[in-house]
């Protein structure tokens, strides 16, 4: 069994962005064992989710332990997409695996995050404009039906092409519960993906063919990157982990629709400089005024105007 280094460098670096968000696992992992190691895609699939199944647990263990998890949010997910990712598996195998479904399975729910993507900027627009405050976790109102449902799509997304369990379900999540802060939203969904992964790794186990070579390597990068990303998004302020989702899951939405991995650097890297320039367009950061109590000029009019009080009192 040969351990690749770089491999395990490049799988610290997606687990770190999976433990920190909870997203982009499966869109960024799989298509970086194709494209930079040559690992063919059924082993690559497989192999990544074997590794998933250690990973997960890590970062839903610390969210756990954060008390950021909702597990009647997760037991109804969970109702929903373990059985979905078997049934998802079991269509991908009658259709003989083809490549050309699969592909436009990975087109459709790429078109799908980006949207989301757009809408989960629009929400956090509207919600800096309202004034939305984000509740506790043992506050949410959990809805039976549409959360089983939900569980059910990403279920079968994750049975059909391997990937989806992060992205697609936050995106979701968010909808259907606006009011979970996005720290809660990481560790409810990082926990959510411990089942489904399970059973999606167990279809792939049956169906596919895993290296463990490189399941090796992925486990042991990732699984020390994403106890140090749980523990930063457990512990970080919701106004910092928001926007990293979102760009993981717009990343995550391009290369799922196809984008070369040169453009989709330059598209992120064109991303981030709009961002930046609308951040300074916004928080004006050299408009800001000093803080209260700093250091008074001696020849301003507010020291000049101060009473000596050590002055002698007439004898």
């Amino acid at each position: 069994m040969h351990i690749d280094p770089y491999m395990v460098i490049g799988s610290a670096i997606v687990g770190l962005l999976v433990g920190t968000t909870g997203a982009g696992g499966g869109a960024l992992m799989t298509p970086m064992l194709i494209l930079l190691f040559n690992v063919t895609p059924s082993k690559a699939i497989s192999s990544d989710l074997v590794a998933a199944v250690v990973m997960r647990p890590v970062g839903a263990l610390v969210h756990l332990g954060k008390r950021t998890v909702n597990l009647k949010l997760v037991g109804w997910l969970a109702l929903g997409s373990v059985p979905a990712a078997f049934l998802g598996t079991f269509l991908l195998h009658e259709m003989g695996e083809s490549s050309t479904a699969q592909t436009n399975v990975e087109r459709v729910l790429g078109a799908a995050l980006i949207v989301g993507t757009a809408a989960m900027v629009l929400r956090y627009v509207l919600d800096r404009r309202g004034g939305l405050a984000k509740g506790s976790i043992a506050d949410v109102q959990v809805h039976p039906l549409r959360t089983v449902a939900v569980g059910v799509i990403g279920g079968v997304i994750v049975g059909l092409t391997s990937v989806g369990s992060g992205s697609l379900m936050i995106v979701l999540l968010l909808f259907l519960y606006p009011m979970i802060g996005a720290n809660q939203l990481v560790g409810t969904d990082l926990t959510q993906a411990v089942p489904l992964t399970l059973a999606a790794a167990a279809g792939a186990l049956i169906f596919g063919s895993v290296s463990f070579g490189v399941t090796a390597s992925l486990i042991i990068g990732s699984v020390p990157a994403v106890l140090v990303g749980s523990f930063f998004s457990s512990r970080a302020p919701d106004r910092y982990i928001r926007p990293v989702i979102t760009f993981v899951i717009f990343a995550s939405g391009l290369k799922y629709m196809g984008v070369g991995t040169t453009a989709l650097g330059w598209t992120l890297v064109g991303v981030l400089f709009a961002a930046f320039l609308a951040w300074l367009a916004i928080a004006r950061p050299w408009d800001k005024k000093p803080a209260p109590g700093g250091d008074v000029p001696q020849d301003s009019p507010e020291a000049t105007s101060v009473p000596n009080q050590t002055a002698a009192t007439p004898g």
